[in-house]
C-alpha cells in the first residue's frame, strides 16, 4: 500500500503541482487549503506525511503543526514545511515545534520527492528496533517497544527524536558531528541544515529532565552520550 501524503497550501497552482508529482511518485495524496481543513483531514485520514505551508487563512502553519504534536492521533505524522519564508528565525521556529524537514519556494518538485522519500523512510525504518533494552542510570531506552522511561517515566518522543536518542546512545563515548546525525537520523546531505540537530537535542533535552546531562555539547563539533559512570547499557 502506498504511503498517504497530505498537501496544505491555499495557492491552487502550488496545490496542483506538488499533488501531480507526489501521485506521480506512486503516493496517496489528499489536498486542504486551510488551517482548520488540514487538522480535520489529519484526523480523519491519518496521512502518514504532510506537506504543508506556513502561511494559511485561518490558522497559520506553525498554530498547525503545534496542534498536530499535541494530538495523540497525528503527534508522530511527519511534516515538510514548504514556503515562502526564507528567514533562519522562521525555519528555526519551524523545527522546534516539530518539523521534519523545510523546503523554501520556489522549489524543484523532484527534491520534494526526494525529501517526502526521506522522511517517510526514517519514520517507518525498522533498524533500530532491536531488541535489547539500554540502560542508563534513570535512562531505559526500550528499542523492542520504542519506549524511553526516565526515574519511572514514560516519555514522550517524536519518531525523530527517538532515533536521535538511540543512535546517540548506539555510539555512546564517540563524538558525533552534526553532519553524521544529519546523514543517519534525518538520511540528509551533510552540508544542509545542521541547525536541524541543535533544534531537536533542545527538545530531546528538555524533555529527558534529569537524564539530560548524558547528552553532552561537544563545542566545535557536535555531541556525545556520556552515560553515568559504570553503566554499561544493556539488560
Amino acid at each position: 500500500m502506498s504511503h498517504h501524503v497530505l498537501v496544505v497550501d491555499d495557492e491552487p497552482d502550488i496545490t496542483a503541482l506538488v499533488a501531480y508529482h507526489l501521485a506521480k511518485a506512486g503516493y496517496q495524496v489528499t489536498t486542504a487549503t486551510s488551517g482548520s481543513d488540514a487538522l480535520r483531514v489529519a484526523e480523519e485520514h491519518a496521512p502518514d506525511l504532510v506537506v504543508l505551508d506556513l502561511m494559511l487563512p485561518g490558522l497559520s502553519g506553525y498554530e498547525v503543526l503545534e496542534a498536530m504534536r499535541q494530538r495523540p492521533q497525528t503527534q508522530d505524522v511527519g511534516v515538510i514545511l514548504l514556503t515562502a519564508r526564507r528567514e533562519e528565525a522562521d525555519r528555526i521556529r519551524g523545527l522546534s515545534l516539530g518539523a521534519d524537514d523545510y523546503l523554501v519556494k520556489p522549489f524543484a518538485p523532484q527534491e520534494l520527492v526526494l525529501r517526502v522519500g526521506a522522511v517517510l523512510r526514517r519514520l517507518g525504518g525498522p533498524a533500530i528496533a532491536s531488541g535489547a533494552k539500554l540502560v542508563f542510570g534513570p535512562l531505559t531506552i526500550d528499542r523492542a517497544a520504542h519506549r524511553v522511561i526516565v526515574t519511572g517515566t514514560l516519555i514522550e518522543l517524536t519518531a525523530t527524536e527517538y532515533k536521535l536518542l538511540v543512535t546517540l546512545a548506539e555510539r555512546r563515548g564517540r563524538v558525533q558531528t552534526r553532519a553524521q546525525l544529519l546523514e543517519t537520523v534525518w538520511e540528509a546531505h551533510p552540508e544542509i541544515q545542521t541547525r536541524t540537530v541543535d533544534m531537536h537535542m533542545q527538545r530531546l533535552r528538555t524533555k529527558l529532565g534529569p537524564a539530560a546531562d548524558m547528552l553532552e555539547t561537544v563545542r566545535g563539533f557536535g555531541y556525545r552520550f556520556r552515560p553515568p559512570e559504570g553503566s554499561k547499557g544493556r539488560r
